[in-house]
């Protein structure tokens, strides 16, 4: 294995991206490469420690050894150690089972003291259920392989050996006992916050001074409930599914992606509703602090924000703003210089009232949006030239335009469509007419005129790839202003892995109680994921949780079975050993697997 670098330009600038190879050889004395890892742009201190690896790796790989078995007819010599004479005909695999990326998963949740926290919580049921362990259960299949609980019970923990890892048995996924433990759940929830921000702070130096905020929605597919203040509502969906029920998750993240905490709230909530109960949330649960809270445009209100910037300690925040701002701030803005913040993005600073407005643009951002409203403009006007060719009715005309309009979204305002008058109505004459003279009412036939409103167009083209930043830190340097406003793209790719990668969609439970029980759940899996990430981004940037999951999965355990002459079994629980790949990331993060589990041997049977 080597490292292999791949290199491309972009805006006149070299990027290179680091990738691990191996070399098979084929048939034909030939060679391919096989990809083991994508490592992305990593710094000269990553690569020389991954070459350093690599090398250690190669050069430490031992040649397979040949060990000595007493089959049936063969007895070895003399000890005063018992000898068992084996039947190698007979030898069996039994119950192969995914085991690689359990064990990781279960070493995490160790890492971060999940294992203690809930022993001290759940405790054990007077008939000996270990509730602790049903939770990890819950979660560990939540990140791994998330689906509903009764596909956990009846397929994937028979599939899989964290019962093997846990030391449980077929207990831990009964069906009433996946149920059940939801209840148990969410009176801890502020005490797991607590505590999985100490780890983090403790493990990776941490810090919670910066915080973002942003809420998403998930949809379910059942009929509304009858209870009017039930959590399921009808609201806005950002899942585009305005027809299902859905509940609303309110979600803070740092800027390296640890949760500090989240709601469920009814779906029908107004995302500008949200924020006042979440900061007087985040005050009591840590305390009060000089934090600064990033936000998106929508969110906060002008009382609210008027609320931070006269509290003790003084707030601090750096939000987007709409765009009716902006047009009330053009000519002022028009007159400043544009400030280089970092190569590719400039800067306009407007102090007013006590605020500062920082208006930004990407290069990148503007190439970006620009190519796409050409696209969609030019896709809109063909159509509507295409519309103006067929022969319509006044209500055939008024459909297709809507479904033209709902197609080019915010291109349409660059179009300036004239619509004809509406046709009169007909009255349709009371006297029956015989069914060989009757006619069929006429067609009446409309046309349309569209042109391009250019001064709205200006508009448009001055205003892409351009934001306008809003903020109480008038001393802080516009670079750092833009950076903590980019970073706002972590909150977006933890609903990412909520609503994907994890599949946080409850749409199996109706209680209230489950529903928020079963986010509880996806968000330790998704503190797992974080935890893992981390661990990786020191290592290399484009080296993902999900892709070193899908290595250690190729581990599996099996059961070894072998018959003895003595009609005993002796049985041999034995994980597979890892590849070259998984090894080289057993190596990077610091972990040894553990022993093989010790042999059984069944009790002797009559013949």
């Amino acid at each position: 294995m080597y490292l292999k670098c791949s290199k491309r330009r972009k805006n006149g600038k070299e990027h290179r991206s680091w990738s691990i190879v191996e070399n098979r050889r084929v048939a034909g004395g030939q060679s391919v490469q096989r990809h083991v890892l994508y490592l992305g742009e990593i710094n000269d201190s990553q690569q020389e420690a991954w070459q350093k690896s690599i090398e250690v790796f190669t050069e430490g790989e031992s040649e397979p050894r040949q060990v000595a078995l007493f089959p049936e007819d063969r007895v070895g010599a003399a000890s005063s150690v018992p000898q068992i004479q084996l039947k190698l005909s007979g030898l069996s695999l039994h119950r192969p089972r995914q085991w690689g990326a359990c064990w990781l998963a279960l070493e995490l949740w160790r890492e971060l003291g999940l294992d203690e926290f809930w022993r001290e919580r759940l405790v054990e049921s007077r008939k000996g259920t270990r509730w602790d362990l049903v939770l990890t259960t819950l979660s560990i299949y939540r990140w791994l392989d998330p689906g509903s609980e009764w596909r956990l019970h009846r397929e994937w923990f028979e599939r899989s050996a964290l019962g093997d890892l846990l030391g449980g048995d077929y207990r831990l996924a009964a069906d009433d006992t996946l149920y059940r433990c939801h209840d148990r759940l969410v009176e801890h929830k502020a005490a797991l916050f607590t505590h999985l921000q100490e780890r983090w702070r403790d493990l990776f130096n941490a810090q919670f001074d910066v915080l973002l905020y942003d809420l998403t929605s998930t949809y379910f597919e059942s009929d509304p409930p009858e209870d009017p203040e039930g959590l399921r509502r009808f609201g806005y969906s950002r899942d585009k599914r305005s027809d299902c029920v859905q509940v609303v998750i309110a979600l803070v993240v740092t800027p390296e992606g640890f949760p500090l905490g989240y709601e469920v709230l009814r779906g029908n909530t107004a995302d500008n509703t949200t924020l006042a109960a979440m900061l007087e949330k985040i005050e009591s649960q840590y305390g009060k602090a000089q934090r600064t809270w990033l936000m998106d445009r929508g969110i906060p209100t002008e009382e609210v924000l008027e609320t931070m910037r006269t509290s003790t300690p003084p707030g601090r925040y750096l939000v987007g703003t709409p765009k009716g701002r902006l047009s009330k701030l053009e000519q002022d803005l028009a007159k400043l210089p544009w400030q280089e913040a970092r190569p590719g993005v400039e800067v306009k600073l407007l102090p007013q009232e006590g605020e500062l407005y920082v208006f930004a643009q990407s290069k990148d951002r503007i190439a970006k949006e620009r190519g796409m409203r050409r696209r969609r403009l030019k896709k809109l006007w063909e159509r509507l030239q295409s519309l103006q060719a067929q022969k319509l009715t006044y209500d055939e005309l008024l459909m297709k335009l809507g479904a033209a309009k709902a197609e080019a979204g915010h291109c349409w305002r660059a179009l300036e469509v004239t619509l004809p008058e509406p046709p009169a109505k007909v009255r349709r004459s009371k006297k029956v007419q015989p069914a060989g003279k009757r006619k069929k009412p006429q067609r009446a036939l409309v046309t349309f005129q569209f042109r391009l409103d250019r001064a709205r167009l200006r508009q448009m083209y001055r205003r892409e790839g351009r934001y306008l930043l809003r903020s109480n830190l008038t001393e802080t340097d516009p670079a750092a202003l833009w950076q903590h406003y980019i970073t706002l793209t972590q909150i977006e790719e933890a609903f990412k892995n909520l609503k994907g990668d994890l599949g946080v969609r409850p749409i199996f439970h109706q209680k209230d109680e489950r529903i928020e029980a079963h986010i509880f759940v996806a968000f330790q899996a998704y503190c797992l994921h974080v935890t893992l990430g981390r661990r990786l981004h020191a290592l290399a940037p484009g080296l993902t949780a999900r892709a070193v999951l899908e290595k250690f999965a190729s581990i599996s355990l099996l059961d070894v079975h072998l018959p003895t002459t003595d009609h005993r079994t002796l049985l041999l629980t034995r994980h597979t050993q890892p590849d070259a790949d998984t090894q080289l990331l057993l190596e990077k993060l610091k972990l040894q697997l553990p022993p093989q589990p010790p042999p059984k041997i069944t009790a002797p049977t009559a013949p």
